[in-house]
């Protein structure tokens, strides 16, 4: 694998710290800004929203320029963002910074997917994809719990600090190690947008948005869960948060490796499984063995599903695909705002901190539906010898994909 996906780990990793060490800190930051918890998931929430505006918008302003000097931009981009929310003199002006900081967020990981893609043969565009999303899950395992822990003993706003620091080096990175590739001169903001004509790239997307929205509407509460039903104090989160990553790490590299021989079987399987572990979490939630068995399983059952549904996007609209791709990652955080909110609802409707593990079942259990559709339609169309959709962008998936 190229030496170029390591610095797009590298800028993966400061966005996956950022993206959810939030999770870590989210009860001293609502004490500080005298917000109740539910209001403080706005972070998260905000965030993701965030991701699901700025992931297009800033691709198709991406498209007059190179893939790595738009990846440089991204990363000051994130710098800004993350500066803004560790100086932050009010809860809404933090909310701003994390906004800002997400904006980078999507197109980072949509251009960053297709350059991944391209610099591999085409039997092993999966597996990169899942090397560059690598430096998330390892954000996971590492950033976050040692944010985490910052932000316990020093505050919040050292984390925030240490994140933007993170930015940095993610910038030196990506100019340091990815090529020069040019404009993608053949490729028009028209091209891109018809790639939407595919009713397989919007099927894939709101999988996106229900299959991971799943995770998130668990672990968005996990630290009020863990501590206050599974009854973990507060310092053993940094180390649940450690399971969860390596869940995620070990996830992530067995979706890119068997969605690159069999995608939709995997994607089935991980789903179903993943619906499975999120209504099983609503009862070893209190039990702290089982809870942490529970929280590292559905991080590598959610995980799982990101390098398949991300080449299914690729795949479907392979003519011009920059856009597809960042979507997509929008198509992840809209899910994580929409699980973010419906947690929050439950719990304040008084239903529990566990109540936020049956919403994403529902969630999960809808995307496999969506799955099982999708795969549907692809059978017919390849049956009846028609491109998948009539995209005038994309072109058929491999067969294999559905066995």
């Amino acid at each position: 694998m190229p030496l170029a996906l390591l610095a797009l780990a590298i800028g993966a990793f400061g966005i996956g710290t950022t993206e959810f060490v939030i999770m870590g800190v989210l009860p001293q930051v609502a004490g500080d800004f005298g917000v109740t918890i539910p209001a403080a998931g706005w972070l998260v929430s905000g965030y993701a929203l965030g991701v699901v505006f700025g992931a297009p918008l800033l691709t198709v302003l991406g498209t007059k320029v190179s893939r790595k000097k738009m990846l440089m931009f991204l990363m000051t981009l994130f710098v800004i963002g993350n500066a803004l929310s560790a100086f932050a003199p009010s809860f809404g002006v933090m909310l701003i910074g994390r906004i800002v900081a997400s904006l980078a967020h999507g197109a980072f990981f949509g251009i960053g997917s297709v350059v991944a893609a391209g610099l591999v043969a085409p039997e092993k565009k999966a597996s990169a994809i899942s090397l560059m999303f690598m430096g998330l899950t390892v954000a996971n395992i590492v950033g976050v719990p040692g944010g985490t822990y910052i932000g316990q003993a020093a505050g919040w706003r050292v984390t925030f600090v240490a994140v933007a620091a993170l930015g940095v080096i993610g910038f030196l990175g990506v100019a340091k190690l990815v090529p020069e590739t040019g404009r993608p001169d053949s490729v028009t903001v028209g091209t891109e947008f018809a790639a939407f004509r595919n009713v397989q790239v919007w099927l894939a997307m709101a999988m996106t948005v229900l299959g991971y929205g799943g995770v998130f509407a668990a672990i968005t509460y996990i630290t009020p869960m863990m501590t206050e039903v599974a009854g973990y104090t507060e310092g053993a989160v940094t180390w649940l948060l450690v399971l969860f990553g390596i869940g995620m790490f070990l996830g992530n590299l067995l979706g890119g490796k068997f969605a690159d021989r069999r995608l939709m079987p995997m994607l089935l399987t991980t789903l179903a499984a993943l619906t499975a572990a999120l209504l099983l979490f609503t009862a070893t939630a209190h039990n702290k063995v089982l809870a942490a068995i529970t929280l590292s399983l559905i991080g590598a059952l959610g995980f799982a599903t990101v390098p398949p549904l991300q080449k299914w996007v690729l795949d479907q609209a392979s003519a011009a695909p920059t856009l597809a791709s960042a979507a997509n990652i929008g198509a992840f955080n809209l899910g994580n705002a929409l699980a973010a909110w419906l947690g929050g609802v439950v719990i304040a409707a008084g239903l529990g901190y566990t109540s936020p593990n049956w919403v994403g079942a529902i969630l999960s259990g809808t995307a496999l539906l969506l799955a099982l559709l999708a795969a549907h339609l692809h059978r017919r169309t390849r049956a009846a010898g028609h491109v998948a959709a009539g995209s005038a962008g994309s072109r058929s998936v491999p067969e294999s994909v559905l066995r």
